[in-house]
Parts: structure tokens; sequence; C-alpha cells
């Protein structure tokens, strides 16, 4: 490689993890509402705020619009979008029911071929859990729900990814973008690590025992009583406004 060349892609590096901070930045803003649903974003105003250029500000919500929290406009730019409505919500999951107790059933065929990495999932998540309730807050903070989310969602994504179809971890990983909406839609007050550790405990189980049906009613009610708490926790969250 030519020193043009490497320095090329130093710079290309650079960039890449300027606009992911930016990106983190902009995610604490969004869910701890410091920007609030419907507001119009000043590109300029934050790049200031951060200490940044514009240019990786730009970059950033060009990402975000992908995760459906910004929304952009012809001629009007960015604004924040407003929060999943319970019906969005309820659909949401149950896409996630479609796509996910296929992959189970599938995945639970080949328990050997997944155990180990979805017991690794597993502890993470309880870690992440054990973070997020350790504070003297009784309102976990946005970041600290960001980073529970994210090993929660990682326990489904190896079940899907076990399944071996790869259109369905390409559709669950396409619903995985709206996992910020739901954080944000979400009031935080009705915080389900503990049964929702439980809930994944008894997915793993039952493909530990090799039983798929079992598997499958165990991560049917997961998502069934998924769908019931974050629809109390948005409801929650809005009475509280």
């Amino acid at each position: 490689m030519s020193p043009a060349n490497a320095a090329s892609g130093s710079a290309k590096l650079k960039r890449q993890v300027l606009r992911d901070d930016v990106c983190e930045a902009l995610l604490d803003m969004i869910l701890e509402e410091e920007l609030k649903p419907g507001a119009t974003i000043s590109i300029d105003g934050l790049a200031k705020e951060l200490g940044i250029s514009p240019t990786p500000m730009r970059e950033a919500l060009a990402y975000l619009e992908h995760t459906g929290l910004v929304a952009r406009a012809a001629l009007k730019g960015y604004t924040v979008a407003p929060r999943l409505s319970p019906e969005q919500m309820a659909d949401l999951i149950d896409a996630r029911a479609i796509i996910e107790l296929a992959a189970v059933s599938q995945a639970a065929q080949h328990p050997s071929a997944l155990l180990e990495r979805l017991r690794a999932a597993h502890r993470n998540h309880r870690e992440a859990a054990a973070e997020v309730t350790a504070g003297d807050s009784a309102v976990p903070s946005a970041r600290a729900m960001r980073e529970y989310f994210n090993a929660d969602w990682a326990f489904h994504l190896v079940l899907v990814e076990a399944s071996g179809n790869q259109f369905l971890h390409g559709m669950l990983e396409g619903l995985g973008a709206h996992l910020h909406r739901m954080v944000q839609s979400a009031g935080r007050g009705v915080f389900d690590a503990d049964i929702a550790l439980t809930e994944h405990g008894q997915v793993l189980a039952a493909i530990e025992a090799g039983d798929r049906d079992r598997a499958v009613g165990a991560m049917r009610t997961h998502l069934a009583n998924t769908q019931t708490r974050a629809l109390a926790d948005a409801a929650a969250g809005r009475d509280d406004i």
C-alpha cells in the first residue's frame, strides 16, 4: 500500500470513528429527550455544542435516519421522529414473532451448534441487567438502557443466526434498526430486566433439553410478554409528560 493510500485509509477510519462517537452522543440526547420528539435538529448548532465540524454531524444524522429516530424532509432538514405509537409497537413485535418463532424452531434442531454462543449471550445480558440496576437512581440512564437492550437483542440474534436461514437473519436485523425507537418510546418506568432474563433462561433451558416445541413456546410467551410490558411502559411514560 502506498503512503498516499495508507493516509487515505487512516483518514477514513478516523471519520468513521468520529461519526460513531457523534451517533452515540445523539442517541443519548434523543433518548434522554434533550432533543424532544418532533424537534428540528440544528446541524451547525449541535456541531458547535459537541465541538466538531458539521460534516460528521451530517454523516451521523444520515446513519440515524435508517434507524427511524430522525427523519429528513427536503428543504427542512432533520427532525427527531415522534415516539412509536402503541399500534406501531404492537406491529413491530408481531413482525418479530413471525421471524423469531420460525428461527427458533430451526435453530433448536441443532442445539450443539448454538449453545455456547447462546449461553454467552445470556451471561452478557445478565451482566448488562446488573449494571443497569446498580445505580442509586430508580430510573436508569438512557445510555445504560441502550446497552441493556443491545445485550437483550444479541440473545435473539444468536438464535436467528443459528437457524441458518440468511433471509430470516436479514429480516430480523432490519427490524433491529427500530430497537432504539422502542427504547425512545418507552418511559423506562416498567423495567423488566429480571423477568426478561427469566424468560430468556426458559428458552435456553428448552434448547439445552433438546425440546424444540418447548423452546418455540417459551419464545412465543416471551415476545407476547415483551409486547405487554412495552405498551405498559410507553403508557407510563406518556402519563408523565
